[in-house]
């Protein structure tokens, strides 16, 4: 015998549309922690909204208008016993999805925020103390081997180029580049002679710092793949995409200190009189103006 038409309906759920938005909330969530942590309160707000709108729905068994009317029109007359409005299984279902969450929750949180959070936080580069600012002949550059973070140990060694450009405005100018190749990443040596036995180690409360005077008549080269830029860090060949980084600096007590890095596309002008614009420190190989930065609108934690 068959049913009558439409009972094989009445349990279905209607299409929807709010599993494809918390499947993006999610998407949104993980490429937040990589990318901005502002794609993370995004994608946590579309992974709440249509999450929430996703469980009513099922709480509501997803009943369609054709089964509501149905329903009403089978609704018992007076003095017959009411039929369940909340079926139990509707119920189990909601109970169950619920718990099966809170579990998961409970049980993720933890292993995420032990391996991925610490890996996003406090990513910003420390004051580094590179010395009396009377160890930086004027118009010399200085190889300056230093402790980036005092609690790493040896991996937090770092290097930079120095130079001392003379007064501007009754204020030190000093160039600060850091020695890694925009490229990839790799260490950038000088294109000229370094003085070894001149070296001097200087004691300050970061650990000691080696300087090193050099001259690098050929600008700065990366012996990985080829990249080469001038004096002033900028880039004249080869595959990387805008000039070398530099640091932020600060003068304390007459000491010259290190600050964060940013990028920087090119420097117009030398020493003292350079004009440099400043960019958001990017990652290895990515470039930072031009139509091609548009292929980089959000850059990681650093």
């Amino acid at each position: 015998m068959e049913p009558p038409e439409g009972d094989g309906q009445r349990d279905q759920p209607t299409p929807s549309l709010w599993p494809i938005g918390l499947a993006v909330g999610v998407v949104c969530l993980l490429v937040g922690l990589v990318v901005s942590w502002v794609a993370v309160a995004v994608g946590a707000a579309l992974f709440a909204i249509f999450g929430f709108l996703w469980a009513r729905d099922v709480a509501s068994g997803h009943r369609a208008p054709e089964a509501e009317a149905a329903e009403a029109e089978a609704t018992p007359a007076a003095g017959e016993e009411p039929a369940e409005r909340f079926p139990r299984n509707v119920f189990l279902e909601t109970a169950t999805i619920a718990i099966g969450a809170l579990i998961g929750l409970i049980v993720t949180a933890p292993v995420l925020a032990a391996s991925v959070l610490n890996a996003f936080l406090k990513q910003h580069g420390h004051d580094v103390d590179l010395g009396p600012i009377e160890n930086f002949p004027e118009g010399q550059y200085m190889i300056a081997t230093f402790q980036s973070d005092p609690h790493t140990g040896t991996i937090g060694h770092r290097s930079a180029f120095i130079r001392y450009n003379g007064p501007k405005d009754g204020e030190p100018s000093f160039t600060c580049i850091s020695n890694r190749c925009v490229h990839l990443g790799c260490p950038v040596q000088p294109g000229g002679p370094t003085f070894d036995k001149e070296q001097k180690k200087v004691p300050t409360k970061h650990g000691p710092v080696t300087l090193v005077p050099s001259l690098p008549a050929a600008g700065f080269i990366c012996p990985c793949h080829g990249g080469a830029y001038d004096q002033e860090g900028n880039r004249i060949a080869g595959p990387p995409t805008h000039a070398l980084n530099r640091f932020e600096f600060s003068i304390v007590d007459g000491r010259l200190v290190l600050q964060s890095l940013y990028s920087v596309s090119h420097v117009e002008g030398t020493g003292a009189n350079a004009q440099i614009t400043k960019y958001v420190l990017t990652g290895p190989g990515q470039h930072v103006d031009g139509p091609e930065a548009w292929l980089y609108p959000l850059q990681p934690p650093h």
